[in-house]
């Protein structure tokens, strides 16, 4: 049996810890990595794909297909999907895809957005067997001509360094971390956070410069995010061959509860 929560008997627990738990109404937070294994001297969104980030111009179904066989329906790999996205409108919406291994599977829903995507469902290996891709165009050997998200092999769930806040909701950044190194330990990496809002004009909300370092950003007054707007981190390097990694936590208010 579970200890009941502390709320229960009339005391007080954080309230970070309350949003958490889902007793806040109108309240939760998204908490966002990226990663990216290999910056070169361009500037490129912190995902595990070179180039930055793209969005389609209107909603549409995504091709879901893996660069291994093994990810499908019976296989020992990755078998169902999970996409967690923002429709037309801005309106979260999610579905689950049964895998076909290099063979694309087309969503039901249309996708402007892919905030999130996770594996659901394997078989043996307990694992994705493959890069997972979500795009449009020619698929071939399981790579889509236009990518939107990826989730990496062995990750099962996206690292990309990128979140959209749905209509109704504002986002509040609390905090955001930014890491690079290079086994030299001689480059310096820019890092940006952008946002991008229904404007259409890209801003940096945060700018940090490591050389094999961390970066860690605490907003003591939370930054406002308006719903419909991206959120980006991005990196370039002064030389090739760097690893970078994102982190940023948001917390979500519905606007009108």
């Amino acid at each position: 049996m579970h200890s009941p929560s502390i709320t229960y008997q009339n005391k007080t627990e954080p309230f970070e810890l309350q949003v958490a738990r889902g007793f806040i109404e109108g309240h939760r937070t998204a908490t966002v990595f990226g990663y990216n294994p290999d910056v070169d001297t361009s500037e490129v969104t912190v995902w595990p794909v070179a180039g930055m980030l793209t969005h389609p111009a209107a909603a549409l179904q995504m091709k879901v297909s893996s660069t291994n066989a093994n990810d499908t329906a019976a296989g020992t790999g990755a078998r169902t999907v999970t996409i967690q996205g923002l429709d037309a409108n801005y309106v979260e919406i999610s579905e689950t895809v049964t895998l076909s291994g290099q063979t694309e599977v087309l969503t039901i829903n249309s996708f402007l957005r892919i905030n999130y995507a996770l594996v659901a469902t394997t078989g043996s290996g307990e694992s994705a067997a493959g890069d997972i891709y979500f795009g449009t165009g020619t698929v071939t050997a399981g790579v889509p001509a236009t990518i939107y998200n990826i989730i990496k092999f062995d990750f099962n769930n996206t690292v990309t360094g990128h979140y959209t806040v749905p209509a109704g909701y504002s986002g509040y950044l609390s905090q955001g971390l930014f890491s690079a190194g290079q086994a030299s330990g001689s480059t310096q990496v820019r890092g940006r956070l952008l946002t991008t809002g229904v404007d259409n004009v890209r801003r940096t909300a945060a700018v940090t410069t490591v050389n094999n370092g961390v970066a860690d950003y605490t907003f003591e007054y939370p930054l406002r995010i308006p719903e419909k707007t991206d959120l980006e981190a991005t990196a370039i390097g002064s030389a090739n061959n760097n690893g970078v990694s994102c982190m940023f936590i948001l917390l979500l208010v519905r606007d009108n509860p």
